[in-house]
């Protein structure tokens, strides 16, 4: 029982660090969505061109973190005219580089991982976009585009085709205004709920791991005592778990032949950025010479982590408090809505 009871505290606690780092995140997020539609996304990414693929990016990037979302999202560019290359580029880029996973890199380990992970992520992105223009054809391509317009249902479909963007005035009067506050507070919401079973059960995983599993175990699990071999274990590891659980949405989406492709193109961009990223850094001596890990103490405490969740916890409320007054829940029921119902 007090394993138990250790491993929620610890839970308990990392989501009390990363806390304001999740709002602000989200909070940026639903920002851009609201000022820059789908249809101005489609428009930038016509082609694998460079300036494409760093709009792609670039977009990516400010958008929701939820991966499911961002996999929906890419077909639904696509499936309206985007490039094939540069909606899978988008769909990277939402998931590996969006600013709230940066800051909690930078909270609990450090900014040398989180500068790995910007680094890494356009160079994952540069690398598969070479592989696609090598083995990538145009059949297959139209394939993919016809098994996409059958528009079967997969997850987070009508959070992905929902388009509440202000499209007239200047920026900030896109975001100071009635229905920029409305959007903003929709996509805001919506992106929590797109993912908050992931944060719960990964912090409930992390704090379990954290209460009952040695350290002596990860230590034999990374080959702690064999640092050459270790370089390439964690990168060949990784995006294997990181990939497998969407091939089958992916199979969905745009057919077996391109899941299967899309699974090998993209384990090999993974695992060859991280391991250039590893030999990069270690050349640079950016790697720590000693684990810095920040410490998570299982108690709240009168700090800047409290002062900041306060801050943020206070804007977090008024985006739900003008979301629920505005049709949120409506939004709600539509979330995992066909493509075809869920159009606002």
């Amino acid at each position: 029982m007090s394993h138990l009871v250790h491993a929620l505290s610890m839970a308990f606690a990392m989501f009390w660090e990363i806390l304001w780092a999740l709002i602000l995140g989200f909070g940026l997020s639903g920002v851009v969505q609201a000022v820059v539609s789908k249809k101005q996304i489609t428009r930038l990414l016509p082609d694998d061109s460079p300036r494409a693929i760093a709009i792609a990016c670039g977009l990516g990037a400010a958008s929701s973190s939820c991966s499911y979302a961002a996999v929906a999202l890419a077909r639904s560019i696509f499936r309206k005219g985007a490039d094939f290359t540069a909606a899978i580029a988008f769909e990277l880029a939402s998931t590996n580089l969006v600013i709230e996973l940066g800051i909690i890199l930078a909270i609990l380990l450090g900014w040398r991982f989180t500068l790995a992970e910007f680094a890494g992520g356009p160079l994952m992105v540069a690398i598969l976009v070479i592989l696609f223009r090598m083995f990538l054809t145009k059949p297959m391509v139209d394939a993919a585009r016809r098994q996409a317009e059958k528009g079967l249902k997969g997850k987070m479909e009508g959070h992905a085709e929902m388009d509440m963007s202000v499209t007239s005035g200047s920026l900030l009067q896109k975001i100071l205004s009635k229905r920029g506050f409305t959007a903003i507070s929709h996509y805001f919401v919506m992106d929590w709920l797109a993912v908050w079973k992931d944060i719960a059960l990964g912090l409930l995983i992390a704090g379990g791991i954290s209460a009952m599993v040695p350290a002596t175990f990860w230590n034999r699990f990374f080959f702690v005592k064999h640092p050459l071999f270790a370089k390439f274990w964690g990168p060949i590891v990784g995006p294997f778990v990181a990939i497998l659980s969407f091939v089958d949405i992916y199979r969905k989406y745009y057919g077996l032949k391109m899941s299967a492709f899309l699974l090998v193109t993209m384990y090999a961009a993974m695992t060859t950025a991280a391991i250039i990223i590893e030999l990069v850094f270690d050349a640079l001596h950016l790697i720590p010479a000693e684990r810095h890990a920040k410490i998570i103490e299982a108690s709240i405490r009168w700090n800047y982590t409290t002062i900041l969740n306060i801050v943020f916890g206070a804007v977090a409320l008024l985006l739900v408090w003008r979301f629920f007054t505005t049709g949120g829940v409506k939004m709600i029921k539509m979330m995992d809505a066909p493509a075809h119902s869920a159009r606002h």
